[in-house]
């Protein structure tokens, strides 16, 4: 672990958004710069959330609208990577979706099969949900418990997601504690960060071409843990979730290789000019 930039560039940055490119509706100090200074030099980005109530349109949107272009297919969230996994690992299953619009309307495009019947449920998908209620509680649980037939999946581990200003709200962990509680059923497999279903997603994104990659995060859980999980590098941006505290509590094996005050500290300390444009 190193509380210095990096002493080289890197083939390709892996971001996390909310807490390291932005926070909220701003724009973190030196993300602008730092994200032009790689493509500058032709670096790959790919930028990564555990947030599903987004699909990628709508990422791209504000990214552009604090003044970072980006291609769609830049975007890795685990609205794309629940899709991905149900199309190569469950092709043909009926799901039941506790989630929201931009989820359920991403399966729905995919062809994947709906439904709020218990009984015909093979896959319970608990997601980040604000319109969680009694009613999705007891359709899972009967699919789950009653029915014994379907798996429970989840898009992301997390607890919370962090607001501006020290807030959050209760994230897709809640979910699945309290399908876990009421039914005994384990999560048989997480759609995001740090696991291997968003790993492979990435992967296959960038190709057997890049042999350097660094994820860049604000938590230790998930953004660290997947590139320990990857075998790639890993900065830590004290810009979101975690504090240099944190990091000294951790294991030494899942600690940071880099610990930022922010992304722009990304550039190397030996900062090598951006290749000159072919002529």
């Amino acid at each position: 672990m190193s509380d210095a930039s990096p002493d080289t560039w890197f083939d390709a940055y892996l971001f996390d958004l909310d807490g390291t490119v932005y926070l909220g509706d701003e724009l973190l100090p030196g993300a602008r710069e730092m994200l032009a200074d790689l493509r500058a030099r032709g670096a790959r980005t790919v930028f990564l959330s555990n947030n599903p109530t987004r699909d990628p349109d709508m990422y791209v949107a504000k990214l552009e609208r604090l003044g970072i272009p980006v291609d769609r297919s830049e975007i890795v969230n685990t609205v794309v990577s629940t899709v991905a996994w149900l199309r190569a690992e469950h092709p043909g299953a009926t799901v039941f979706p506790i989630a929201e619009p931009p989820l359920v309307r991403a399966l729905e495009e995919a062809g994947v099969r709906i439904s709020d019947v218990p009984a015909e449920i093979d896959i319970v998908i608990a997601s980040y949900d604000r319109g969680f209620d009694y009613r999705k509680l007891q359709i899972a649980f009967d699919a789950l418990w009653q029915h014994g037939r379907a798996i429970l999946v989840t898009t992301n581990p997390d607890r919370y997601c962090p607001f501006p200003g020290g807030r959050g709200e209760p994230d897709a962990a809640g979910i699945v504690a309290a399908l876990e509680a009421t039914t005994g059923v384990r999560c048989a497999a997480n759609m995001g960060k740090p696991d291997r279903i968003m790993i492979d997603a990435v992967r296959s994104l960038l190709g057997p071409d890049v042999r350097s990659a660094v994820m860049v995060g604000d938590r230790l859980e998930t953004d660290v843990r997947m590139a320990v999980n990857a075998g790639i590098s890993s900065a830590l941006v004290l810009t979101g979730d975690a504090s240099l505290a944190d990091v000294m509590r951790c294991e030494p094996h899942l600690r940071p290789d880099y610990v930022l005050a922010g992304i722009g500290d990304l550039r190397p300390r030996r900062t090598l000019a951006p290749p000159a444009a072919a002529v």
